[in-house]
């Protein structure tokens, strides 16, 4: 019998001054048995960085043909498509093919730079794909944020995140690679 999936609920307040986007947004979030708190909690910073009413999180680490973030259309076209982690090169390729904007969050420390020196060059081609690598101290700290109930706020301005959660607070910028 298979594991099932650990269902998270999140309250998500954004203030996205960089894109005039300010809204509480209440999350499920289906973690995978196999899926870290670290890569859950970089899934939400990944949604809070993008968020709009008609995102939302892909089947998860068992459905390879869909990202861990999706928007769609109203005619089911999809518009933005999210990986988080070290995803497979030919993989983006892919999904830059299927969709207009493509994003890859990367985590991992040292990993990073080893999965950019080795993909970075087939994926300068993608022009609908975007590379940003998430700090490790930032991602470590959010994954013990982890809680099955959460309220989180993100204020995003010039590219900066500030995520609070009670007495906690956290500030990191992204690095874009691409």
């Amino acid at each position: 019998m298979a594991i099932k999936a650990t269902i998270f609920k999140a309250q998500l307040a954004v203030s996205d001054t960089d894109r005039g986007h300010y809204a509480t947004h209440a999350l499920t979030i289906a973690r995978h048995p196999s899926e870290t708190d670290e890569r859950m909690m970089v899934r939400l910073a990944a949604f809070a960085l993008n968020a709009d009413e008609a995102l939302e999180f892909g089947r998860g680490l068992s459905s390879e043909d869909e990202g861990d973030l999706v928007q769609k259309d109203l005619t089911g076209a999809i518009q933005l498509w999210i990986d988080v982690g070290l995803p497979d090169e030919r993989e983006l390729r892919k999904a830059c093919g299927r969709s207009t904007r493509v994003i890859a969050y990367l985590y991992g420390g040292k990993g990073v730079a080893l999965w950019w020196a080795q993909n970075g060059a087939a994926l300068e081609r993608c022009a609908n794909l975007s590379v940003v690598e998430m700090p490790q101290e930032a991602t470590r700290e959010l994954a013990a944020w982890a809680q099955r109930n959460m309220e989180v706020s993100c204020t995003i301005q010039d590219g900066r995140l500030w995520f609070a959660s009670g007495e906690r607070s956290l500030d990191f910028e992204p690095v874009r690679l691409k």
